[in-house]
């Protein structure tokens, strides 16, 4: 397994809880849309076995053109000893990337696109967006949902509405707003659905997508492959 060692360039207060760490680009280290790593802390691997509590699986928020990579996440004032640690890191720390896999590349099936997300979820979605926009090649539209109670909402710049690049930009403050748009959104009994956020989220969006007729091949879950299974037999309720 290969380790980059990399160091903070840039620290991006995006909301009062949330934060963008830009990392400088290793040599060799590659991803494209919808990629996740492991972002490790110093000392991680400095006893015999690694220390988990160092460690966080996270998603790319960059494409590699930006010549960063973005890790964007939210830290509470209350949180784990891993987010208390990242609060605290300085432009020039150096933090540990390692296993880059894309569990939600765009699919170009000339079909639609429904990206639902909560709050920070957005960090996962916004390399594709990017990707959408300077290259529609094959994709129908593409609409992002949003929910987020903090009505702070994350990358305006990027997710804004553009008609003429058939790109649609929600965001909802509520869940009951939330779910009335994603049985809206299922009125397209041929799109995709990408889910991003908690597993009990994901679990409620997939309840109300099936109930309105939508397959579980139409769903994108943001999980590795021996992950997925869980997720739609287990029986949620709203």
């Amino acid at each position: 397994m290969q380790i980059y060692w990399t160091k903070i360039n840039t620290i991006i207060e995006e909301t009062s809880e949330v934060k963008t760490f830009l990392l400088d680009l290793p040599e060799g280290f590659t991803w494209e849309e919808g990629a996740h790593t492991h972002l490790a802390l110093e000392g991680f691997n400095a006893g015999d076995q690694p220390n988990k509590s160092l460690v966080r699986h996270m998603s790319i928020s960059t494409l590699p053109n930006e010549q960063s990579i973005g890790i964007t996440t939210r830290i509470r004032e209350q949180c784990s000893e891993f987010k208390s640690i990242l609060r605290n890191l300085e432009i020039g720390n150096e933090v540990a990337l390692f296993k880059i896999h894309s569990n939600v590349p765009l699919k170009r099936e000339d079909k639609s696109i429904y990206l639902l997300s909560s709050g920070v979820g957005l960090a996962t979605f916004r390399p594709l967006i990017l990707t959408y926009l300077e290259r529609p090649d094959n994709i129908s539209h593409i609409n992002s949902l949003n929910i987020d109670s903090t009505k702070n909402y994350l990358f305006t710049d990027v997710f804004k509405s553009a008609s003429d690049k058939n790109f649609t930009s929600q965001y909802v403050d509520n869940r009951n707003d939330y779910y009335e748009e994603v049985k809206k959104l299922a009125l397209d009994q041929d799109g995709l659905f990408y889910v991003v956020g908690s597993d009990e989220f994901i679990m409620q969006n997939i309840d109300v997508l099936r109930e309105h007729g939508i397959k579980p091949e139409q769903i994108m879950l943001d999980k590795r492959g021996q992950q997925i299974p869980k997720f739609f037999s287990v029986e949620s309720s709203i």
